[in-house]
């Protein structure tokens, strides 16, 4: 049975589960706060830089992470990161240009694979990491749906950054 995720846009099984807490930072953004023009479709920077840890993980094999966007007329996904290893605990700025070995970007709401700045003038924008008890199966390119159903299915732990757009 698929049903919506309490981890944002995730959609997956909809048996309860022990969802462990992590800690998402970047030097660049505040929760709450906006996102800065140069992590936006009017800006050059690309993807922002993100920090993430969380307790030990024994079970975990990769880490992915989602940037969604709640606008008042529409949701979108900007940029799907999986396959990351789970040793991994930062990315730097624009990462999609220059992806962790190993790792595959999923098509996002547009259709093309890689970061896909915001652009709703106003809207929040959720930067989720995920860690996985597996690697997702998913080819990079293959569908968004698929790819967020293996990661809601396989997620052990999750945090959150959440910033705003309010050009």
């Amino acid at each position: 049975m698929l049903a919506l995720s309490g981890c944002g846009i995730l959609i997956g099984k909809s048996e309860a589960k022990e969802i462990a807490e992590i800690n998402v930072s970047s030097p660049d953004l505040r929760d709450g706060e906006p996102l800065p023009r140069r992590y936006t479709c009017n800006g050059t920077q690309g993807s922002p830089p993100l920090r993430w840890s969380s307790g030990p993980l024994p079970t975990a094999k990769s880490v992915a992470i989602v940037v969604d966007s709640l606008s008042p007329s529409e949701s979108n996904v900007h940029w799907v990161l999986y396959n990351i290893p789970a040793t991994t605990t930062e990315l730097g700025p624009d990462a999609a240009a220059d992806v962790p070995d190993g790792s595959s970007q999923a098509k996002v709401t547009s259709g093309k694979a890689g970061y896909e700045p915001p652009c709703d003038p106003k809207g929040s924008y959720r930067f989720s990491v995920y860690t996985l008890s597996d690697k997702v199966k998913a080819q990079e390119g293959a569908p968004l749906s698929a790819v967020l159903k293996e990661i809601a299915d396989q997620t052990i732990a999750h945090g959150r950054l959440t910033a705003i757009h309010t050009e």
